[in-house]
């Protein structure tokens, strides 16, 4: 029985965006994403969701020790923000189509007045 590999999906971050996380340990913190994995759905944001590696000693680093790294964590857990103003910003096709309809409707509302 072969196991089915998970597709890579399109994601509404990338790689340098500004993020603020929305959920878990690190609720309210912002950071800049490092690298997105689109098949596991995650990002590692930078500086945050540390953990604790236990290295054993090895030809590299002979005594060993302990490390704190970056943990990737599930992208529905971080929201797009930008950076000058600390907004949320909405990206894909929603975001372009409520861009398009609110000067339709500041149109609207300008031509009842006039």
């Amino acid at each position: 029985m072969a196991i089915k590999k998970a597709a890579p999906v399109q994601l509404h971050v990338k790689s340098g965006d500004t993020v603020k996380v929305i959920a878990g340990d690190e609720r309210g913190k912002t950071g800049v994403i490092k690298s997105v994995n689109r098949v596991t759905q995650r990002v590692t944001v930078e500086g945050l969701n540390l953990v604790t590696k236990h290295n054993k000693p090895s030809a590299k680093s002979p005594q060993g020790g302990i490390t704190k790294m970056e943990a990737p964590m599930h992208v529905s857990n971080v929201q797009a923000i930008n950076p000058t103003t600390g907004e949320r910003v909405r990206k894909g096709a929603a975001a372009a189509a409520a861009s398009a309809a609110a000067p339709a409707k500041a149109k609207r509302a300008t031509a009842k007045t006039a």
